[in-house]
This record gives C-alpha cells, structure tokens and sequence, in this order.
C-alpha cells in the first residue's frame, strides 16, 4: 500500500469535486467542505478497491459517507446537504466503463466477423452492467443518508457538535 498514491489521490478527488462546486456556482462558504467530503469519499472508494472488495461496493460505502457527512455540513455551513453531496459524488462517476460500453456498442454496430461477438458482447455489456450498478450505488449512498433523516427538517436536526443552542451545556 503506497500513501504517496492515497494522498495524491485524495487531492484529485477535492479537487474534482471542488470544480465541480465552482461549475454549480455553490456559495464560496462551502467550498472547503465539498473539497474535503469529495477526497475523502474518493478515499473510501480506493481504500475498498485496495482491500478487493469491488468498485460498486466501494462506491456504495463512499457514497454513503458523503451523504452522510453532508448533513453534517449542512449545519455547520447553513446550506442544503445537496449542495455537499453532488459535487463531492461526481468523480466517482464510472467514466471509463461508460466510454468502454458506447466504444463496445459501436464496435458491435459494424463487427463483420461472428466469431469476434460474442467476446465484444460479453463485455460490453458487463462494461455497462458496470455503469449502471455504479451510477445506482451513487444515488441510493447520497440520497439514503437524507431519506432517513428527512423527518425534520435538516435544520431542525440537532447535533450536540454543531448545535448553537445557548441553553445546551
């Protein structure tokens, strides 16, 4: 295990998501967050692929601690969790299994001979199972956190780290 890679990874995923927050015109107060919660959760991610667990379960697992840490900010920076969480998820969109599937389809589109389909098949389409499961595990890790605590509203949630209630101890 290099940490040289973990920490120069964790400084592209920030700084991905941090583009991502300016391109969204997210207020300026929150872009040291989004910059965090995106190189750590790319963090989580490249920490499960290392222990060989799968990209989708890494994504998973990623997801969901953006999604929750992104409540957390909500309170402390006074924005909607969305506003964390979507640009801090957009680099651990699957890419490369993407343009590997829409390569794979063209190529399938004008494949002369038989005996090349079924291989080009077979991964083309685990390419875009892969994509799917991906973008899938994306959207239930960063809307699962707000869905289950969507009984209050996230400012009237209270957490005795971030609380500013004069009457707490």
């Amino acid at each position: 295990m290099d940490w040289m890679h973990f920490i120069e990874s964790w400084f592209w995923f920030g700084f991905a998501a941090l583009g991502f927050a300016i391109l969204f015109n997210v207020p300026k107060r929150t872009l040291t967050a989004i910059f965090m919660m995106g190189g750590f959760g790319g963090l989580v991610k490249l920490l499960f692929l290392e222990w060989n667990n799968g990209v989708i379960l890494g994504t998973l697992i990623a997801s969901i601690f953006v999604g929750f840490v992104s409540i957390a900010a909500a309170h402390s920076k006074h924005s909607p969790p969305f506003v964390f969480a979507i640009p801090a998820v957009i680099p651990m969109v699957p890419g490369s299994f993407a343009y590997y599937t829409m390569k794979g389809i063209i190529k399938l589109a004008y494949n002369q001979t038989p005996e090349d389909f079924l291989p080009l098949l077979n991964e083309t389409v685990t390419n875009g199972f892969k994509t799917m499961f991906i973008l899938l595990a994306i959207a239930v890790g960063v809307f699962a956190p707000m869905l289950l605590t969507a009984r209050e509203s996230a400012k009237q949630i209270k957490i005795p780290l971030f609380s500013h209630d004069k009457n707490q101890g």
